[in-house]
């Protein structure tokens, strides 16, 4: 089922008194793909991190089809996907196996994780690299399998936090258009991006500086 997200008036503070986000307003619709630019500490991986349930924040809410979203299990059970800047992938595991647990965690059965698993290795170009250890995989294809997990758990909002900072050209224009695929099918979503590029290439555009959004195109 489609959702839409929204923003509203939105304050996070790490420390009393030094906001991360002021006064943040947006609405994410579904079949739309929204960037989030901005400097380096603008807040972009903050404002992606209070939409997924991961931070509270200090004011504002964020809703889901108008519903407050609580926390993390809440936007869980909403599914809200985020693909992490850091990746979360675990080490010391395969690329498939990242995909595996995360889509059992979920509710698929054994059968259709694999499936799930291997479908989605292959739309990034990773089908070769399955049975390797994330620890000995290069950065790209780190990025690649993070984008592999949150594509297979086929989120109704996906948010996705610089996922293309590690890719070459190629492989970041198949990302794009993965994500517009996503809002193809009812998805929406948010692709935090410091790249131009590809800011231009999404449906709408917030700009973040010093916590403060502006929306360059809607």
């Amino acid at each position: 089922m489609s959702k839409t997200i929204v923003v509203d008036q939105l304050d996070v503070a790490y420390v009393p008194d030094r906001l991360a986000l002021r006064d943040v307003s947006l609405t994410v619709w579904p079949g739309r793909v929204l960037a989030v630019t901005g400097p380096s500490g603008a807040g972009k991986t903050t404002l992606l991190s209070a939409m997924a349930g991961l931070l509270r924040p200090t004011s504002g809410v964020v809703t889901v089809d108008g519903e407050p979203l609580r926390d993390r299990d809440h936007a869980v059970a909403r599914r809200l996907v985020i693909i992490p800047q850091d990746n979360g992938l675990a080490p010391t595991l395969t690329a498939s196996e990242n995909l595996q647990v995360a889509l059992i965690a979920c509710g698929s059965a054994p059968a259709e994780a694999r499936q799930l698993t291997d479908d989605n290795l292959d739309r990034l170009g990773l089908s070769g690299q399955a049975d390797q250890l994330i620890e000995e995989m290069s950065g790209g294809q780190q990025q690649r399998t993070a984008i592999a997990r949150g594509l297979a758990l086929h989120g109704d909002v996906l948010l996705a936090d610089e996922i293309t900072s590690e890719l070459d050209s190629a492989n970041r224009q198949r990302v794009l258009e993965l994500l517009h695929g996503e809002a193809r099918r009812g998805a929406a979503v948010v692709f935090a991006t410091h790249d131009p590029e590809v800011a231009a290439a999404c449906d709408a555009e917030v700009h973040l500086v010093d916590g403060r959004a502006e929306l360059v195109r809607g």
